[in-house]
């Protein structure tokens, strides 16, 4: 019975190991975007960063409040020293010395001493600038969050793309080889050309060359979706969003009127913290000019014997205890201290600089993210009108060649036009996709900030 039950309990633990690696996964497009902030890596590592940032901070405080330190000694005098003082302090012939040995062969110390530090110009300004580190990571961590929502709005358009551009180069395919068998029969009956036959073949190779590349990247756009959420490269996901539903869906000309406050720019506020970093470096810079004030209080015990006798009950054990006050006053540093400042200073203007040409470039960013957009839906709208264009083209050039009034040349330029037609209206669609999410990302749409205090709950 209990065998059995070993064995029953080894195949279910089995069968739910496997099962949970081959777990099977289907995302819209917004499910998606939700389960890759949370699960994405680069996303969990930024959370990480202000885990890291909130645990400095309180190092920093901590250095400020109240130090306690202990040290146990214990000293065993193999060979004790010998002093050699006058003969005549023992009575002897003055001239000569006498050997004597002081102390006991065995001491024990403990010694307890609290610090505190009551003055550092230093520790003022490394309070202020590690929450202005905290502020940066949790900026950093916004960016981070933007960032995996754009590539998996990119990867999302990717794979729905590859699924397209298959599907319609297999569809291609079929109408190509129905077109072939029917002119070879023509031929073979004496009433077409045989370079009607070659024209149709040569189309034929171009689209399974085409096919055969859009099948191998469509399996590369998969593998890099589940990247971009943070899972295994080949666990199969499911896509439940379409193309055409997406490209329509993400069409929003009240966007390209958006205003922007440029504060709440991500990138705005990550060069507005590195200009505070390189503040509080000068003014930490500054501070050493500044005498530094600690105190300190100290209990000790100790005992002294020729044998190891401290844990005995009748062990004689002697107190101590000592308060003190360090003023520490810097006077002269040959010019160390004006140079490091000086330095520290420099730095701050080029932090200020790099500040204004970023608001420039995120004004720019702007006035680039709308012209890609509103072209992107243009060229969306104008590619659907040529396909349509070209399907009729196309079907006409059929008609024609499948009565004997086209050439198999016509009719092999009406299709590589529709076929070109159709790539780019799917390109364009992808476009209109990504060049929204590049656009929500520069007016920081939607927002995705999260809190330190959210974070601390989690480590």
């Amino acid at each position: 019975m209990t065998k059995k039950l070993l064995f029953f309990s080894f195949v279910l633990t089995f069968s739910l190991g496997f099962s949970q690696q081959n777990k099977d996964y289907s995302f819209s497009l917004q499910e998606a975007i939700t389960f890759a902030l949370d699960s994405n890596y680069t996303s969990i590592n930024a959370r990480r960063d202000i885990a890291k940032a909130i645990k400095q901070k309180w190092e920093t405080t901590a250095q400020g409040l109240p130090q306690i330190d202990g040290t146990v000694s214990y000293q065993n005098n193999l060979k004790q020293p010998v002093t050699l003082i006058p003969g005549e302090f023992g009575g002897g012939e003055p001239g000569t010395f006498t050997p004597v040995t002081f102390g006991t062969k065995q001491n024990a110390n403990a010694v307890a001493t609290l610090n505190q530090l009551i003055f550092d110009g230093s520790y003022l300004v490394g309070l202020k600038a590690a929450k202005a580190f905290l502020r940066f990571s949790e900026n950093a961590n916004e960016k981070t969050r933007l960032e995996v929502r754009k590539g998996v709005i990119n990867a999302y358009g990717s794979v729905l793309l590859a699924q397209e551009l298959v599907a319609i180069f297999e569809k291609n395919k079929t109408n190509l080889e129905d077109n072939l068998f029917e002119t070879r029969k023509i031929f073979e009956n004496g009433l077409t050309e045989e370079e009607n036959v070659e024209q149709l073949e040569i189309t034929l190779l171009d689209i399974e060359t085409q096919l055969s590349n859009a099948r191998r990247s469509q399996k590369i756009a998969k593998q890099m979706f589940n990247l971009a959420l943070g899972i295994d490269v080949f666990t199969p996901v499911i896509l439940t969003d379409s193309l055409d539903e997406l490209a329509d869906n993400n069409i929003s000309l009240t966007l390209l009127d958006a205003s922007l406050n440029i504060e709440d720019n991500v990138d705005y506020k990550i060069a507005y913290n590195l200009t505070e970093q390189r503040f509080f470096e000068m003014r930490l810079e500054k501070s050493k000019y500044l005498p530094r004030l600690s105190a300190f209080v100290n209990y000790g015990t100790s005992a002294n014997s020729n044998d190891f006798s401290f844990f005995n009950g009748d062990q004689k054990w002697y107190q101590s205890s000592v308060l003190g006050v360090s003023l520490n006053i810097p006077i002269f540093s040959s010019g160390m201290r004006s140079a490091s400042t000086q330095r520290a200073q420099i730095a701050l203007e080029q932090a200020k600089t790099d500040f204004e040409q970023s608001k420039q470039q995120i004004k720019l960013d702007l006035t680039s993210a709308r012209s890609n957009y509103q072209f992107a839906i243009e060229n969306y709208k104008n590619s659907k009108k040529n396909l349509a264009l070209a399907e009729r083209i196309e079907n006409k050039n059929q008609i024609k060649f499948t009565e004997g009034l086209g050439a198999s040349f016509d009719l092999r330029q009406a299709q590589t036009q529709l076929y070109t037609a159709q790539q780019q209206y799917f390109q364009s669609m992808f476009q209109v996709i990504n060049e929204k999410a590049n656009l929500e990302t520069v007016l920081n749409i939607p927002q995705l900030r999260i809190d330190s205090e959210t974070i601390k709950k989690q480590y």
